[in-house]
């Protein structure tokens, strides 16, 4: 079967949806961030720190390529993961992309209290989260397969996508 791999902005819950319906399907769950972060030993942020942006997205379009090349599973992609279309090409026409389209102030209050993420580490996040997020929006978008709306809670998300992607256990 093909994976289904779940992309949208950062706090949009990618990864808590993506558990919950790993959980409701019996596929396996695997966080794009943390498959990275193992294989390299590092944090994202340490990634950032240690090799900047550019030295993160090699990385990431790594992990693109060998994630497509499992299958049956769900995939929460990074939040700029599918913002670079030699990562979504990897994807096309093979897997599953689904955008979980969450408003920009739904976002702000899931990220609120947020410190991991190193692209909002700034005194001026809010303007920053926006351009990211008007940025962003539109290739999510060009990506997506399918979008489902993601503003409610993760596990009625998570059945949602059940149905619209006529997923069975």
């Amino acid at each position: 079967m093909n994976n289904i791999i779940l992309c949208g902005f950062m706090g949009c819950g990618k990864s808590t949806v993506g558990k919950n319906l790993a959980r409701k399907t019996g596929r396996p769950f695997i966080d794009m961030d943390r498959f990275i972060e193992q294989k390299a030993q590092l944090t994202v942020a340490e990634i950032f720190e240690k090799y900047g942006e550019s030295g993160f997205r090699d990385m990431e379009h790594e992990a693109c390529k060998e994630l497509a090349e499992m299958h049956n599973l769900i995939v929460a992609a990074g939040g700029g993961a599918l913002t670079f279309e030699r990562n979504v090409e990897v994807f096309r026409g093979k897997d599953k992309v689904v955008l979980l389209d969450v408003p920009l102030s739904v976002i702000r209050q899931r990220l609120s209290h947020d410190t991991r993420r190193p692209l909002l580490q700034r005194p001026d996040r809010d303007k920053v989260m926006e351009e990211l997020y008007n940025e962003r929006t539109p290739k999510y978008r060009a990506a997506a397969d399918v979008v489902i709306k993601g503003e409610s809670t993760p596990l009625k998300t998570a059945f949602s996508m059940i149905e619209i992607l006529n997923l069975k256990k």
